[in-house]
């Protein structure tokens, strides 16, 4: 019986190295990724959370706005993705910003 060749993930590149291969993204981090949180409260207004959002993450006022909204009438929304050491890096970020975030795996 043969064991099958693991496939690679999207996204992932093979580099060889002599005889050992080398993933630039490890496979765990590209199939399960983590997810920032930003949930609703009753202190930040909703101009400064949209600004927050387009000044930490750079995205548009549109999406800034849609992502703010979420938050305010969902009572949360999944503002970014990524390896668990970005999402630390933008709950902290977020949390730097007066507003409440976690962070979970998808």
């Amino acid at each position: 019986m043969t064991i099958p060749e693991p496939r690679l993930a999207s996204g992932s590149q093979e580099h060889t190295d002599g005889q050992v291969a080398v993933l630039e993204t490890p496979l765990e981090a590209t199939l399960q990724p983590w997810v920032t949180i930003v949930w609703d409260d009753p202190v930040n207004l909703m101009d400064y959370v949209t600004h927050v959002f387009c000044e930490y993450f750079g995205y548009s006022l549109a999406k800034a706005e849609q992502l703010m909204l979420r938050v305010h009438n969902e009572g949360k929304a999944i503002v970014s993705s990524g390896t668990q050491e970005a999402m630390e890096r933008d709950v902290l970020a977020m949390q730097d910003y007066t507003l409440w975030a976690t962070m979970e795996q998808m």
